[in-house]
């Protein structure tokens, strides 16, 4: 599922979810994980204090309340899922050790045995029927930002203390991706726990690695290891999280040994932290940004012949959309203004993960091409367009839009970019005054962002919910939907990626990059792994030895 943050902030997680389906019963998984987090917990002999600066504004300590990496990223030390997506998105047992379809419509989880509560009660499949009501029946909205992904199960079963079957409204091959994004909260005879009641700090009990100690919202969390943890002690004694929004801040705290960590890293600051010793690492990220188009409208605000002249929309002719893409210079912005540290995009996620393509490329631009193309159209002289974006929310977010503009020049486009901080240029978004924005769509697989960005909007399939530009192609809705129909696996990947071509061939967005998730820490960290989600937790560190 997508953490949303396109257009206006989304308060019910992800409404971008598709009804998903099945072809028949399959085992999807078997196994014995020895963590959740790709076992990087480290020995005991070795654990230590850990001090993280994150730009991660922790707002709330229910794991139900969002969908947002914020709580998914801290509260993941406390609370547990059934499914964990490793480093290459792939799906590993968590608090469930193997799954499988009974039917097109019925799901049979097994259980991980010998797990307990902080609190030391044990964990059952009456704690994921606990959950799974809490998320559906009991958190309102604005609350209850996990709906998205229990809105395929109409029941829940523990049928022994250790299995649990799950059964849904129509075919669900992938419903343990689904449930990746679930925490597991723990049975109460007494009810469930409200939101403002979790916030106090004294029913924030999970199964994970680490223990919930105390907390300044929007300020610090601090944690303490479980020594009881199911898969080993981890390696750290206790872990702190400081706040800091700055990635400045953030910087001269890593710098002066103020802290271990700290996620976010500025590209432009990476050779001054290795001269100083600090350890980088990163990786690509599971999204992209792009430039969305508004086809749907006849006539927009914000673009004029060069005499200042209301003209139709010239977004509606894909040779227009064409020629701008192609006089886009990718490269440019992984190079220049992200310093190496993303990749150009030709499609919604990286190259290489689950259901992309391997056939999409990105060439240098041919300005001479979209020219033609431009006269081809009926715009031989160009036009005058707003491009909106966000100033700062993402990296090269503003610069970008300022370097699109001098490509489209070459090309008789002139572009008043329009920067503004994200919450201004989200309620402008939605209010539909911006012909063309900047935007970006992450998730834990690319048919969420898919069926999002690109799909048409339809109330009965859940797409389109960030189809800003009421882009339609009827032949490509049928073949995604065709495609989230096959189990997870090669054959699913692979009709994903022709339905990917299929409708990048249309241009209805231009994808720009892939920043790369990039992390620093000193000499008490040993290694730290980034997680493509953007997660930041102790667990993916481990410590070096004293």
């Amino acid at each position: 599922m997508p953490v949303i943050d396109i257009g206006k902030p989304q308060t019910n997680g992800s409404s971008s979810m598709a009804f998903m389906h099945a072809l028949r019963p399959t085992l999807v998984f078997a196994g014995l994980g020895i963590s959740v987090l790709g076992g990087l917990l480290a020995t005991e002999a070795s654990a230590q204090a850990l001090k993280v600066a994150t730009a991660y504004k922790l707002m709330t300590l229910d794991p139900h309340y969002a969908d947002l990496n914020e709580n998914t990223s801290l509260l993941s030390h406390i609370f547990e899922r059934l499914v964990y997506q490793d480093e290459k998105m792939e799906p590993k047992p968590g608090l469930a050790v193997s799954w499988k379809q009974l039917s097109d419509t019925r799901w049979e989880f097994k259980l991980r045995e010998n797990v307990r509560f902080h609190d030391g009660s044990k964990f059952t499949a009456q704690d994921v029927v606990a959950t799974v009501e809490r998320i559906q029946h009991f958190l309102k909205p604005p609350s209850g930002g996990l709906a998205a992904y229990t809105q395929a199960i109409t029941k829940v079963t523990a049928a022994d203390p250790h299995t649990v079957v799950f059964e849904t409204n129509g075919p669900s091959p992938t419903l343990p991706l689904s449930l990746a994004s679930v925490f597991i909260v723990r049975h109460q005879a007494n009810g469930f726990k409200t939101t403002d009641e979790m916030n106090t700090g004294s029913s924030v009990v999970g199964t994970g690695p680490y223990k919930f100690e105390g907390w300044q919202s929007g300020e610090t969390l601090k944690l303490v290891r479980n020594d009881d943890y199911w898969a080993g002690k981890p390696g750290w004694s206790d872990v702190t999280f400081r706040i800091i929004e700055s990635p400045a801040a953030r910087v001269a705290a890593l710098t002066t040994g103020e802290v271990d960590l700290a996620d976010f890293v500025p590209a432009r600051d990476v050779e001054t932290l290795k001269q100083r010793g600090v350890e980088i690492e990163s990786t690509s990220a599971a999204r992209s940004n792009f430039l969305q188009f508004d086809v749907g409208r006849e006539q927009l605000s914000g673009v004029a012949d060069k005499s200042g002249n209301a003209i139709a929309n010239p977004f509606r002719d894909v040779r227009v959309r064409k020629a701008l893409a192609i006089a886009t210079d990718r490269n440019f912005l992984t190079e220049k203004i992200l310093l190496g540290y993303g990749s150009p995009a030709s499609q919604l996620f990286p190259k290489g993960m689950p259901g992309t393509s391997g056939q999409l490329t990105v060439e240098q631009p041919d300005f001479e091409g979209a020219k033609e193309l431009l006269a081809q159209a009926g715009f031989k002289d160009g036009f005058d367009v707003v491009v909106g974006g966000p100033g700062g929310r993402y990296p090269g977010d503003s610069d970008s839009l300022q370097a699109v503009a001098q490509n489209w020049a070459r090309i008789g486009v002139r572009v008043q970019p329009a920067v503004a901080p994200y919450t201004v240029y989200a309620n402008k978004l939605d209010q539909g005054e911006y012909p063309v924005w900047y935007a970006g769509c992450s998730g834990n697989t690319v048919t969420i962002c898919l069926d999002a960005v690109l799909a048409s909007k339809n109330d009965n399939r859940k797409t389109g919910s960030l189809n800003y530009g009421d882009y339609r192609n009827a032949p490509f809705d049928d073949m995604l939907a065709k495609a989230e129909t096959i189990e997870v696996g090669p054959k699913r990947d692979e009709a994903v990626a022709s339905a990917t071509e299929f409708v990048m061939a249309d241009y209805p967005i231009i994808p720009l990059y892939h920043f790369h998730h990039i992390a620093g820490h000193g000499q008490r960290v040993a290694t730290y792994t980034v997680h493509p989600r953007g997660w930041t937790t102790a667990m993916q560190a481990t410590p070096a030895e004293e």
